[in-house]
């Protein structure tokens, strides 16, 4: 290849330890050294470009020069993601399974999530009202469990709702962990695809029959591109890629109720414009750390902004770090959900769950889900619940993936507000 100039480079045989210890900030504090929105580096024994920034997102979602496709280390299909899922699908067999995702994302089943959310809310709060305190992080993930299931036309009885909400839990806890956390994220994989995998062939021999159009129900009887059905094994991946991700909005639920406590000039909007939850639930989403990067591999040798990209190599972008570039946001280490009111919803600039298209490309199709059950959460944190926040620690850490406030946010005295 011609016309090419060396890209930013950190010297050293690897830096996967180094971005363990770094967590959120070991791609934007590249970018910020390099004064370089694209480095090179070595992760996982192997040659990877970082990137971030806008133009880069937008570089990174083009199907025609990167690809999904073996990209994700084993350890993340392991726990994370899941073997065989639709992150890690390229082409026409990734637009055939996108499409299935899709299916569930109608304004029917959104508005069926809002109704659910709204149910488990109301009973959470009554629970909470018998109680002297409750940490917000626990509740919200037995919560969401409860409502991802439902969604999702998974039965799950009262007696295991604990035993599933921690499976589920390891599974985005251990994503990033080493040693015997991580076995355990893998052994819980292994017994939510078994359960998921049961109810699966259940729904194929019509002894159990799910809400038409939730994820059970449809993913079940899904034609793959050769017009067969999905491998049950895929079906409980995949249904599991509903669930899952649903239960780790709690993170975002938990940041969400330290925001409401942390930034107080917000209420008055919150009670009075329906506009502005979205606009807080937005920058919750972007100013708080949730997932620090994603990963492709590059297709074909191409060269761009004159760096030279090689096919194969190991592609990460920045995603906590675009959302905080100061190139894209105004003061981005300022919590100001008023810069939505003007927010030219440019799908590669704000990217807190991946960019680009929802359809076509990797934006996450539960993107809208992780909306409309934070709205719902910021109504009942904001407006329809008392409580005050005993003395505790909310600092939270840019190392630990994902990240929590420390006490992960104690209420105590809860009780509803006469509305």
């Amino acid at each position: 290849m011609t016309n090419s100039r060396q890209m930013p480079k950190e010297e050293g045989l690897d830096h996967s330890l180094t971005l363990l210890r770094e967590g959120y900030m070991f791609l934007a504090n590249r970018r910020k050294s390099f004064a370089s929105n694209i480095f090179e580096t070595r992760l996982l024994g192997q040659k990877a470009i970082c990137m971030g920034g806008e133009e880069a997102s937008k570089l990174f979602y083009d199907n025609d020069k990167f690809i999904r496709t073996g990209a994700a280390p084993k350890r993340l299909q392991k726990t994370l993601f899941g073997v065989g899922g639709v992150q890690g699908l390229d082409e026409e067999e990734h637009r055939n399974r996108k499409g299935m995702f899709m299916s569930i994302m109608t304004p029917n089943h959104l508005e069926r999530l809002n109704h659910l959310t709204q149910k488990y809310w109301d009973i959470k709060s009554k629970e909470w009202e018998q109680k002297d305190q409750v940490v917000l992080y626990d509740e919200s993930r037995e919560l969401l469990c409860k409502l991802a299931c439902e969604w999702a036309g998974v039965p799950l009885n009262d007696d295991e709702v604990k035993k599933r909400t921690e499976q589920l839990t390891k599974l985005f806890e251990s994503a990033s962990a080493l040693g015997p956390e991580h076995w355990m994220g893998r052994h819980a994989r292994k017994e939510l695809e078994d359960w998921i995998g049961e109810l699966v062939q259940q729904v194929r021999d019509s002894q159990l029959q799910p809400p038409e159009g939730t994820a059970l129900n449809s993913f079940s009887f899904h034609k793959d591109i050769d017009g067969k059905l999905l491998d049950k094994e895929i079906v409980a991946v995949e249904v599991l890629n509903i669930i899952r991700p649903i239960v780790a909005i709690s993170v975002y639920i938990t940041f969400t109720g330290l925001a409401v406590h942390q930034y107080p000039e917000n209420k008055p909007k919150l009670l009075k414009e329906d506009e502005f939850l979205q606009m807080f639930v937005q920058e919750v989403r972007r100013f708080y750390p949730f997932f620090p990067a994603t990963i492709a591999r590059v297709k074909k040798d191409f060269i761009w902004n004159d760096f030279q990209f090689e096919e194969g190599t190991l592609t990460l972008l920045d995603l906590y770090g675009t959302n905080h570039d100061p190139h894209l946001w105004d003061n981005p280490e300022i919590f100001n959900p008023d810069r939505f009111a003007q927010w030219d919803e440019s799908p590669f600039s704000f990217i807190p769950q991946g960019g680009g298209d929802f359809n076509m490309g990797h934006r996450c199709a539960g993107e809208w889900v992780t909306i409309e059950i934070m709205k719902v959460s910021l109504q009942y944190l904001a407006n329809k619940l008392a409580y005050d926040l005993p003395n505790q620690d909310l600092s939270y850490s840019m190392v630990s993936i994902p990240s929590l406030p420390h006490s992960k946010v104690i209420m105590a005295n809860v009780k509803s507000k006469q509305q």
